[in-house]
């Protein structure tokens, strides 16, 4: 594979029409700033033609191709680390909403355009696109698609790829694969939509995609619930599940450590309890025009209450109450950076294994070295945050020679459990070796003959996700 940092190269793709500058540090690294690229050069397409263009060009020279979102993603699928330098590949200037149909609830997008442009713009056509997460602001489409990405709201509405009915995609020889019908039923061979998303740009680069949209709740109410423990706001959720249904919308898990972090790092952020609880729930409920969803949170809290799972409880005054609730979730992530961890995983468990996991997996740790344990997560789906930091007051520096052992201590009994180290965050480079020890050896091997078939010239986004 040649070196894409060569300027004759950047010249080549210049004189055929295609912007290429130089790769600022904003393309050379990810959020937590532990892996940094070696591309010099960044290729800003403005169509499917001229993307399809830049990986003709690639494949004929042998230079890899890094695809670039929002840079969100936190496994180093956005940054080559080393190996022959790679050429950039930022779609954030194909930002169109091509077409909404409301008669069908669909859109079709550019994967430039943010999660929050296609969220307003659902939102003007009087619908909802409910991917919901943090950097939504952002996180572009491209990049959703691409790992699959989940956030709060996978319990009522699914993965990124529940939401997407059809992509349009360069393939690695140039090809452009248009498969963006918007038909809910389609038993016409291999479905290479779903070959693609989740691939995270390694069998090529998705430039649009049709996405669903869904009726807006008319009616939602939200709860800040204190749970006994995890196992009680496992049982709680079924209690939620008995009598909202599918109306649930959202059920996050949140422990104790999680909002000391927030009120130690963001002590201006208003907390729902005076005394932050071991364990909180924070749930909500969104229903058609007519409905009570307050009614049924009361509902929910009696029942919860009489069977020794909830001790205490906030149900959101209004919609500036419920942001607030919102804004305390979403924080968390912001504070953990800000406190600096050991270690974090993105876990995903069987419901009925949580509680016992959290047990189990917080005194092995434990018997390890002395630390504290932020645990949050979307319950309901079953992915859990799980991430370690060192005692108060010390420096995380000291223990980060333990790393590896945590992680591993982490990742060894979500596989026990029958779990997944990886959530929604993807492989990326970060976890590719974790895929070697933990996949299953036939999807590894169908994995690499897939990939083998589609980019024999391993172009496409080297070195991530299959080492």
């Amino acid at each position: 594979m040649l070196n894409a940092a060569d300027d004759a190269f950047a010249e080549v793709l210049d004189r055929t029409g295609i912007t290429v500058k130089p790769a600022q540090q904003a393309y050379l690294e990810e959020p937590r700033s532990l892996y940094n690229g070696t591309s010099r050069h960044v290729a800003l397409p403005t169509g499917t033609d001229e993307v399809s263009r830049i990986v003709r060009i690639c494949a004929e020279a042998r230079v890899g191709i890094v695809p670039f979102g929002g840079g969100t993603g936190l496994v180093a699928g956005q940054v080559a680390t080393d190996g022959p330098a790679p050429l950039v590949l930022s779609l954030e200037k194909m930002t169109a909403i091509r077409e909404v149909f409301l008669a069908e609830d669909a859109m079709v997008a550019e994967a430039g355009t943010t999660i929050a442009e296609i969220q307003v713009a659902a939102d003007d056509a009087g619908r909802l696109f409910p991917l919901s997460y943090a950097s939504q602001g952002t996180a572009q489409l491209g990049g959703a698609l691409s790992v699959n990405s989940g956030g709060l709201n996978v319990l009522r509405y699914g993965m990124a790829r529940d939401l997407c009915l059809g992509i349009e995609a360069v393939l690695p020889d140039g090809s452009v694969l248009h498969a963006l019908k918007r038909l809910r039923k389609d038993n016409t061979g291999y479905d290479l939509r779903h070959l693609l998303i989740g691939s995270e740009g390694t069998l090529g680069v998705i430039t649009a995609a049709a996405l669903r949209l869904l009726p807006r709740p008319a009616e939602t109410a939200t709860a800040f619930l204190a749970v006994a423990s995890p196992q009680a706001a496992l049982s709680l959720l079924a209690i939620c599940r008995e009598q909202a249904g599918e109306l649930i919308s959202a059920f996050e898990l949140i422990s104790a450590e999680a909002l000391a972090f927030l009120a130690e790092t963001q002590p201006d952020l208003r907390q729902p309890f005076d005394e932050a609880p071991e364990w909180s729930v924070l749930t909500e409920l969104g229903m058609g025009p007519g409905s009570d969803p307050e009614s049924h949170l009361g509902t929910i809290f009696e029942r919860g209450a009489e069977a020794g799972l909830v001790l205490d409880g906030r149900v959101a005054q209004g919609d500036r109450q419920r942001a607030e609730f919102w804004a305390l979730r979403e924080a968390i992530p912001h504070a953990n950076r800000r406190i600096g961890s050991i270690a974090s995983h993105d876990i995903s468990l069987p419901l009925s294994e949580i509680p016992a996991f959290i047990e189990e997996c917080g005194a092995t740790i434990r018997r390890i070295l002395p630390c504290r344990i932020s645990a949050f997560g979307h319950l309901g789906d079953g992915n859990l945050h799980y991430n370690v930091f060192p005692p108060e007051g010390e420096a995380r520096d000291a223990y980060m020679d333990r790393s590896p052992d945590v992680t591993r201590v982490v990742h060894d009994m979500v596989a026990a459990c029958g779990g997944s180290f990886s959530a929604e965050h993807g492989v990326g480079r970060a976890k590719s070796g974790e895929l070697e020890r933990y996949a299953d050896p036939a999807k590894l091997a169908a994995m690499r003959s897939i990939k083998a078939a589609l980019d024999p010239l391993g172009i496409m986004n080297p070195g991530a996700m299959i080492a």
